[in-house]
């Protein structure tokens, strides 16, 4: 008799494909609205985002990549678009000229905000906070994204 894989499983495995599962789902749910209604998709609002948040709203594209756990690679395809519809500008480092930083313009700040604010309200129809929960699974992700593995619980 064959025994299926899947319930050999361990529940660490389990986690991560089902996580990859969920982050696709909801990539692809909230893609679809942010493009619709302000033109950027969920990946660009994390963009936007983290260069929003950064000292002087600049990054140089290794520490975005950093930042979004991609590859400069796919962090500098992924500027291109938002370069060319005016959300995202190239800046060079004045003492530096191998260095070059992405810069949020005023008009990305705009669709940033108003995006944001969207995307706050489609959450709330994908995410339930039951029995406040959320942040315990807030550090266990963020956890997995740091390399640095704790439990829903933080111990």
């Amino acid at each position: 008799m064959h025994m299926s894989l899947t319930a050999t499983l361990s529940p660490g495995l389990t986690l991560c494909l089902t996580l990859m599962r969920s982050a696709t789902t909801v990539s692809r749910r909230l893609d679809g609205r942010l493009g619709s209604w302000h033109g950027i998709s969920f990946a660009d609002l994390a963009i936007l985002l983290e260069l929003s948040r950064a000292p002087g709203a600049r990054l140089r594209r290794v520490d975005l990549a950093g930042r979004l756990g991609l590859t400069a690679s796919a962090v500098t395809r992924a500027l291109i678009p938002l370069e060319k519809i005016g959300l995202v500008s190239r800046k060079a480092d004045p003492n530096d000229a191998r260095v070059g930083y992405a810069t949020i313009t005023a008009g990305g700040r705009r669709v940033l905000d108003e995006a944001v604010e969207s995307a706050e309200v489609m959450v709330q129809e994908i995410v339930r906070d039951e029995g406040g929960r959320l942040e315990g699974c807030i550090r266990l992700l963020d956890g997995l994204a740091t390399g640095e593995p704790s439990s829903p619980n933080g111990a």
